[in-house]
């Protein structure tokens, strides 16, 4: 009898599994999808390169070779074991990896220069990948019908600009149907490319790593650039493990390994052997596999696609700007919460209009997947090399792998990486400049909104008074009592704040009960119930409160207030009243700390940045805020 609950329990968690599988396959999977519209053609039919049979048989066992070892063994086994908490990418794993550093300082810092460099590079992902996916698809109609070329780019800015003005409107309203389109997607990958592998099977000879051995030796230096085009088979891969916490481990790997994977593969081997029949096919490869009958649908398949990509990676950068937020890394900016079952799915205006500009910019500077295929190889190349310095890091220190296993693991991964990179900064003169200066200018910003932020409080702390003797004073000194509680933000839970200073001198009064209350974000996802508050009583009424947040959540004040009634502290909204000092910086180049440019850019992001009350979700009603100076 105890028998049939666990077997209905377990045929439950096996159609969760595949449910959540299939909608990896329409969220994680649609930038390494649609690859195909442009990585053979890429490799190929550029740098010089002639597809002939030899040249095929090298670039698809590349091809291949890396799919398997980056992605597979990689990603997918290796990196997406790092998991904080269940939440993946390169700010969680910067996190984890600072957290099994323990107490160095020192150390701390490189892994969040490792960090913040990977993240700024995933911004220029975030440009290219909707730039380059759309035109890819879009330029099938290259083939359908000639006299359409100068349309390509209109068409493509015209499908884009509808893409991110759908985003206010939250992933949830296309993402019904993201599911279904790449499934169709994959399939069809695959049916194309069997139909052409079975017309010439000669193809599969490239499964032998000899002959990617065989190519660099005979190709010389020209091999070594082509691996700038083998990259963009692998554009994607950080996805598997930035969307692991809305999906799970599992369904992402059963989805890669079951149906992706083979799907990709074939279609890449179905473009060789229509290479190795055909080498002028080099014009577009993908498109030339299909039925001249379905090329439109194809066409209107793979734009779908394409926007799906794009869609994945966009929800990303929205992720993890907020995660970059919370860990301190960027400016407060608001967030739009775009479903009420899923707190992932947010919406950041601003990041959306920055990208939109940024992407229109790329279409229009570059014009052609071609040309924006060499910019996208640095973003991605060089995100990888960080993701694979702080996965070894968490090995050894949270794992506790043995120095030898991290050693040659590191050797394997990392020749791969850098080789990757390598190839792909000799395209910097022909666009790789793009995403290497996109991420020096908000790597530039994280890093000075961080020093500029620690710089304030350090001022703030240095010119505050000291709250014990100033609570003994007030005892023997009583001020006029009212009624209610005061709320006191304060950066430093033993000095007097600003705010409570500034209404004990102007209004000559003090509140029955006073709260200086700080906010702090945790190097986990998800603050656990017994970390989340920590309350400490004071004399007079006085307490010290302290509200501990995960980098993935959101801070309510009002809501983690509501929570304190548990723990011996009540709070009346209604009675309450909330006291911030609002900080206007002063860049000085007389105090140390950082150049006078960064204390002036710092200074500005500042203002225009998102109230601390808004951000902390503070009603208005409740709220006094009182000015102050500090410079820097």
């Amino acid at each position: 009898m105890s028998q049939e609950p666990l077997q209905g329990n377990e045929a439950e968690r096996k159609r969760r599994i595949a449910a959540l599988a299939l909608g990896a396959i329409g969220v994680v999977f649609g930038d390494i999808g649609t690859s195909p519209l442009y990585t053979m053609k890429e490799t190929l039919g550029t740098h010089g390169m002639t597809p002939t049979p030899a040249a095929v048989l090298g670039v698809l066992s590349l091809i291949f070779w890396s799919l398997v070892i980056v992605v597979s063994l990689k990603y997918v086994t290796f990196v997406m074991r790092a998991d904080n908490k269940g939440e993946g990418g390169i700010m969680a794993l910067m996190a984890l990896a600072q957290r099994s550093m323990g107490g160095s300082a020192r150390a701390r810092w490189v892994l969040a220069v490792f960090g913040i460099f990977g993240a700024a590079l995933f911004y220029g992902d975030g440009v290219i990948t909707p730039a380059i996916s759309v035109l890819g698809a879009v330029e099938g109609l290259q083939i359908a019908a000639p006299s359409l070329d100068r349309y390509v780019v209109v068409i493509a800015l015209v499908i884009l600009a509808c893409m991110f003005a759908l985003q206010r409107h939250g992933t949830h309203i296309v993402g019904k149907a993201f599911a279904p389109v790449m499934t169709v997607w994959f399939l069809v990958l695959a049916v194309l490319g069997v139909h052409q592998i079975v017309q010439h099977p000669q193809v599969l000879k490239a499964l032998n790593p000899w002959y990617a051995i065989e190519f660099f030796v005979s190709h010389g230096k020209t091999s070594f650039i082509a691996l700038g085009g083998v990259v963009l088979a692998l554009t994607g891969a950080e996805a598997l493990y930035a969307d692991m916490g809305h999906f799970g481990k599992k369904p992402i790997r059963l989805a890669w390994f079951f149906f992706v994977l083979p799907a990709l593969l074939l279609n890449y081997f179905g473009q060789g052997a229509l290479l190795l029949l055909d080498p002028k096919a080099i014009d577009s490869p993908f498109y030339l596999l299909v039925p001249g009958a379905l090329l439109y649908p194809m066409i209107a398949l793979a734009t779908m696609a394409a926007v799906i990509a794009s869609q994945a990676v966009i929800s990303g950068a929205f992720s993890m700007t907020r995660e970059a937020m919370s860990l301190g890394y960027s400016p407060r900016m608001a967030v739009v919460h775009t479903s009420r079952e899923m707190s992932g799915q947010i919406f950041v205006p601003w990041v959306n209009r920055l990208l939109m500009v940024l992407v229109f910019l790329a279409v229009l500077g570059f014009r052609s997947s071609a040309n924006l295929g060499a910019a996208y190889g640095i973003a991605v190349t060089g995100t990888m090399t960080m993701t694979t310095l702080l996965a070894l890091v968490v090995a050894r220190k949270h794992w506790h792998w043995n120095w030898l296993s991290v050693v040659l693991v590191g050797i394997l991964l990392l020749s791969l990486d850098l080789a990757f990179f390598g190839a792909n900064a000799l395209k910097i003169a022909h666009g790789g400049w793009f995403p290497l200066v996109l991420g020096v200018v908000l790597f530039t910003m994280m890093t000075t909104w961080r020093r500029g932020r620690e710089l304030v409080v350090r001022e703030i702390k240095q010119g505050g008074l000291a709250l014990a003797p100033f609570i003994e004073n007030i005892a023997e000194h009583p001020p006029l009592r009212v009624p209610g509680t005061a709320v006191f933000l304060t950066a430093n839970q033993n000095a007097v704040p600003h705010a409570l200073l500034h209404n004990l001198k102007h209004n000559k009064v003090l509140h029955e009960r006073n709260v200086m209350l700080t906010v702090d974000t945790l190097e986990t996802p998800v603050a656990d119930a017994d970390e989340r508050i920590e309350i400490t009583p004071m004399a007079g009424d006085f307490f010290g409160l302290e509200l501990r947040f995960g980098f993935a959540e959101d801070p309510n004040i009002p809501q983690a207030l509501s929570l304190c009634n548990r723990s011996g502290l009540p709070f009346d909204l209604m009675d309450t009243t909330f006291f911030l000092s609002r900080e206007n910086i002063v860049a000085d180049e007389r105090r140390p700390g950082m150049a006078l440019w960064r204390d002036k850019l710092f200074a500005f992001m500042a203002r225009n940045a998102l109230p601390a009350t808004a951000f902390f979700q503070i009603p208005g009603n409740r709220l006094i805020e009182l000015g102050a100076q500090v410079e820097i």
